[in-house]
């Protein structure tokens, strides 16, 4: 999500940054261009005049023009409005912690993904809540819709109301909320069936499930992909059951990234959760701070350290920054570090939470890295015996040939990866000497994410550790626990 968007505001702001003092009309041209970077993001032109109009009034003041770096200063003032605008982060807080059981309705239109993301939250509600849940779909005209919510319920482990012939959504209702006393159920989840259009009928229905029901949290299930169509829907919904916040379905595979921005804006309704991935625990929390972060090109660091921290068994992070700093790094322990970046996404999904990774895109691109090298990668160490990943050195011409048969790679790619464990065990030897934190000074243009002001990776130090096949992020940002202790990349051809 948010490449296209990223990549236009990051042209903009180089420019500002390249320049020692602004004057206004400096100001004004970079904002013309945030403008139509906004728009082509299918940002709601309502949302791009507020955002704007807030802007500039901050951003050609004394704030900005008399500030020592005021193309760093501009960058915050966007940061900031983008935040105001998407809402604050307490608002996403789900309504739930009060005496049980407490009801969330999900609603929205056939396809936009309502009853995936209500075994999505099922799961997240059960693991990051510790709470009791109970699934009931209400949706009597489509029964793959129950067979569907059934089969969720059973994957997240989570109770689902079992189906009645010739129930209605209204006497479903009522069942599920009795159950639900009856069961000791801390969140029941209630599925309303979808609808093609705005359709009376089935509006007449949704609020009466509503009165019967009353819900803590009405939730609009919306395809974040679906653009300015997902916000004539948010508003229709509004007006008829007064929905209490939005969640964006299929909010990965939006590059534009506007739908968010503009159903917040106009609906004035807050983001709970974005849908992240088709995986059952690809859902997360929605932030404005990291959201408009990730907008701007700054990463998203701690969202990596949350994904680090439920991929990663501490004592295995423990065991590996020992052997790291220790100067000890065999093959078994670059599998192991290959199988944590697929565990937490791959490493698309992971790069693109780094500062400054709009920047990179184009090397990447340039150097055919995807998550299939992964895999390569570990098809060739899993084609080693046990000596030679232990001990590199052993790896002569022959050697060599025969893992390159016995992964399906060649041998010019087993090469690589040598290569590339070669360059990794220099840094380990590196982090022995100095520490990690010696390590991080050197990737980090002399900041860190997270300051007052907006900071990235240095970008050519980041694009010397892509271009030489080398990669890898040290284990420890100060202040935000621990990160994978590191991340290897490699090239094909």
């Amino acid at each position: 999500m948010l490449e296209n968007i990223t990549q236009k505001l990051g042209s903009v702001f180089d420019k500002l940054k390249g320049r020692g003092a602004l004057s206004e009309k400096d100001v004004d041209s970079a904002l013309g261009d945030v403008r139509k970077a906004l728009l082509e993001a299918d940002v709601a032109i309502e949302a791009v005049k507020t955002f704007l109009e807030n802007t500039r009034k901050r951003a050609v003041g004394t704030e900005v023009l008399r500030s020592v770096t005021p193309g760093q200063m501009v960058i915050k003032v966007v940061h900031d409005e983008l935040v105001t605008l998407l809402g604050n982060d307490e608002d996403a807080n789900l309504n739930i912690d009060h005496s049980p059981p407490v009801t969330i309705l999900l609603a929205g239109l056939q396809g936009s993904g309502k009853t995936t993301t209500a075994g999505k939250l099922a799961l997240w509600i059960k693991t990051k809540k510790n709470k009791k849940v109970l699934l009931a779909s209400l949706d009597t005209y489509r029964p793959a819709a129950r067979e569907q919510l059934r089969i969720l319920g059973e994957q997240a482990k989570v109770a689902v109301l079992p189906e009645v012939e010739g129930d209605t959504p209204a006497s479903i209702t009522k069942r599920a909320t009795a159950a639900a006393k009856i069961q000791g159920i801390d969140v029941l989840i209630l599925d309303t069936a979808g609808r093609q259009s705005i359709d009376t009928v089935l509006m007449s229905e949704l609020k009466e499930i509503t009165s019967i029901s009353k819900p803590s949290e009405i939730l609009l299930v919306a395809d974040a992909m679906t653009g300015q169509d997902a916000v004539v829907t948010a508003k229709a919904f509004k007006e008829a059951v007064d929905v209490s916040g939005l969640v964006l379905s299929r909010a990965d595979g939006d590059a534009r990234g506007g739908a968010a921005i503009s159903m917040r804006h106009i609906t004035q309704c807050p983001i709970k959760f974005l849908g992240i991935g088709e995986k059952q625990d690809e859902i997360e929390l929605f932030s404005a701070d990291r959201f408009a972060r990730r907008i701007l090109g700054m990463g998203d660091v701690v969202g990596l350290v949350e994904k680090a921290e439920e991929a990663i068994e501490k004592e295995d992070a423990e065991e590996m920054m020992k052997k790291m700093t220790s100067g000890q790094f065999s093959m078994n322990d670059l599998l192991k570090q290959l199988r944590q970046i697929k565990k937490m996404g791959g490493m698309n999904s992971l790069m693109g939470m780094l500062p400054g990774f709009g920047k990179l895109q184009k090397q990447m691109a340039a150097g055919n890295m995807d998550d299939k090298v992964i895999s390569h990668q570990e098809a060739i160490i899993l084609s080693m015996t046990s000596k030679e990943r232990k001990n590199i050195n052993l790896l002569n011409a022959s050697r060599r040939k025969r893992i390159a048969f016995g992964s399906g790679t060649t041998v010019q790619e087993v090469n690589r990866l040598v290569k590339q464990y070669m360059e990794m065990a220099k840094v380990m030897k590196k982090m022995s000497k100095q520490g990690a934190g010696g390590l991080l000074k050197s990737l980090f243009g002399g900041g860190l994410p997270g300051g007052s002001s907006p900071s990235e990776i240095d970008p050519n130090a980041m694009a010397n550790m892509l271009g030489g096949n080398k990669g890898i992020l040290p284990g420890k940002l100060p202040g935000l626990g621990n990160l994978p202790p590191n991340f290897p990349f490699g090239k094909k051809k």
